[in-house]
């Protein structure tokens, strides 16, 4: 990712948020064959130093990645979106697309099959705590027997970050008044509303509307 200084992110905290709220991510693998891409969610190892993120890969996705032979990339996002110049004060003008990225580049630790299971716990615990009724894997003894039957099925992995790029290119660059206008665009425009995009210029523009 190109570095731009003006849009550089390096506080881990913010970079934890990032990928807390944005859990659904890409891994990238260069592998003996060629570059591998998949999809996964992933949850942040709080009790783990730095940027940790544990996640699972299904069978054969390990061996199709060479997981844990070599560094992996990992490409979350965040909100993103359209920005019309004719939001811009200025003429001529061109369009650009506001985002929040992180790449999390790393060798994944593969995890022994009960410390998978606990990852797998981990997942869906993140994501059912909202409900109203969780559906914990655990939950009940049938559940649980079930879950562990096919989890084998998986592979468990940690993955610490040593090198970390981050960007959140939000209006940096812009006037205050530009800014204004972007998120009230974003919060209540006709054509490209993008609600979560106007809440992470606040972030970075705590004095905008």
């Amino acid at each position: 990712m190109r570095e731009n200084q003006s849009f550089a992110q390096a506080d881990d905290d913010e970079i934890r948020r990032l990928i807390s709220e944005n859990p659904w991510v890409t891994l990238v693998s260069n592998t003996s064959r060629g570059l591998v891409a998949s999809h996964y969610p992933v949850v942040l190892d709080e009790s783990a130093p730095g940027i940790t993120i544990l996640s699972h890969v299904g069978r054969p996705d390990e061996r199709l990645h060479e997981l844990g032979q070599h560094e992996v990339l990992v490409v979350v996002q965040g909100p993103h979106g359209y920005i019309s110049p004719g939001w811009y004060d200025a003429d001529p003008a061109v369009p650009t697309w506001n985002f929040t990225v992180a790449h999390l580049h790393g060798v994944p630790e593969i995890l022994p099959a009960a410390e998978n299971l606990e990852v797998l716990a981990a997942l869906v615990d993140h994501f059912e705590d909202r409900m109203p009724e969780p559906r914990r894997m655990r939950g009940t003894l049938e559940n649980a027997e079930y879950a562990a039957r096919i989890s084998a099925g998986t592979v468990g992995f940690r993955l610490t970050a040593t090198r970390v790029e981050a960007k959140w290119k939000l209006s940096q660059n812009r006037p205050a008044e530009t800014v204004e206008r972007i998120i009230h665009e974003l919060t209540d425009g006709a054509h490209y509303a993008n609600p979560a995009l106007a809440a992470e210029m606040r972030r970075v523009h705590p004095l905008a509307p």
